[in-house]
């Protein structure tokens, strides 16, 4: 465990949270965002939310990928790998997300859906060469981390000349999306959540940096600190957020500087533009359609665009009216304030997205705090 016990020392995580307890002012609130899943994950496992103040709130976002994509792209998934020519290729936790009518690619597979679970992107390559009769399909879904290996798939795919291989390309941006939380976009889906910071990203930060967040911080006058997933981290980033907010500083500041750089992985950005470029909206479950909030593949790169391959077409669709996802996602409710957490939907009968991905926020609260919420 060399370089994980030392980010989960017990003694240095009470020192931090009497250091928390003592900066924060007694007279006011404050209402840190976390936006990515694996932070809110982190959070319940390690009983963070019970050593912090009492006024020290840490509201989750919108940062799980699975949870963020809307019933009509899992609709579209559906109908594609419905398909008698196509081999749809997917990450393991969109199997049970869904669709508008409660189909998921599941249920299709189950009849008869050419449906693979892959581990990487390079699977579906290897399938491809495998299958030349077929049209191998890979779902790209997750924010600014899992977009490099997605370009160098379709680089990989250029370079073997395969011409039965494309992607449905659904990768989302993460400062769009916080542009969307601050301006209060979605305020016509329900209402707005007040924040007082971010406990920024840690994985898309390795890539994109923490300079795109600058412009956020200056805009709307909001700290923003990059942490890391290990409890030290978060109680460390959190301590640097209150301090933050009691001296009315809104910056960028960078607690996870063992793995982050203010100008992110050159490298891997590089591959990225290189293939893909931002669309004009994307729809974000909770958040309604966001400008400049997702990707979609270069007109030169054509060939691999699975929805231009195929004639896609998206129908905005309804989410289900009992389940409270898009307002959790929101920050506006959390779990335990859907009638359907616990009952009707649980891991192995979920209802919403926030409860089939392993990084949902009703996931975790199953997870690591049901006891003491049901009881």
């Amino acid at each position: 465990m060399k370089y994980a016990d030392e980010f989960r020392d017990k003694t240095i995580a009470q020192g931090l949270a009497r250091a928390i307890g003592a900066e924060a002012k007694s007279q006011r609130d404050y209402r840190f965002m976390e936006f990515c899943g694996g932070h809110t994950h982190a959070i319940f496992r390690y009983g963070l939310e019970d050593i912090l103040p009492a006024n020290v709130r840490m509201i989750h976002g919108p940062g799980c990928p699975v949870c963020v994509l809307p019933a009509s792209r899992i609709d579209m998934a559906i109908r594609l790998a419905e398909l008698p020519q196509v081999t749809l290729c997917i990450y393991g936790d969109l199997m049970r997300v869904p669709g508008s009518q409660g189909k998921s690619l599941l249920s299709a597979k189950a009849f008869g859906a050419d449906i693979r679970m892959v581990y990487s992107t390079l699977d579906a390559i290897l399938i491809a060469e495998q299958a030349p009769n077929r049209e191998v399909v890979f779902f790209a879904i997750g924010f600014e981390t899992t977009t490099p290996p997605t370009a160098v798939m379709i680089r990989l795919a250029e370079k073997k000349w395969l011409k039965n291989v494309s992607v449905f390309c659904n990768h989302v941006l993460t400062p769009a999306a916080m542009h969307s939380i601050l301006e209060g976009q979605d305020i016509h889906n329900g209402g707005r959540i007040e924040v007082d910071g971010f406990l920024g990203p840690a994985h898309v930060s390795t890539i994109i940096g923490t300079k795109p967040y600058e412009v956020l911080a200056e805009k709307f006058g909001k700290p923003i600190v990059i942490g890391g997933f290990e409890p030290l981290d978060m109680m460390q980033a959190i301590l640097m957020l209150v301090r933050q907010v009691n001296e009315s500083r809104y910056e960028v500041e960078n607690q996870y500087s063992r793995a982050v750089t203010r100008k992110g992985n050159r490298r891997a950005k590089e591959k990225v533009s290189d293939i893909f470029e931002v669309r004009d909206q994307f729809e974000w479950r909770g958040l309604g359609l966001v400008p400049h909030s997702g990707l979609k593949l270069k007109q030169a790169y054509a060939q691999f665009d699975a929805e231009m391959r195929f004639a896609m077409h998206e129908v905005r669709v309804a989410d289900n009216p009992t389940c409270e996802c898009g307002a959790i996602l929101r920050g506006l409710k959390g779990p335990v304030d859907c009638k359907l957490f616990g009952t009707v939907c649980t891991p192995e009968t979920p209802i919403g997205s926030c409860m089939v991905s392993s990084e949902g926020a009703c996931a975790a609260h199953w997870t690591y705090g049901r006891f003491r919420i049901i009881n």
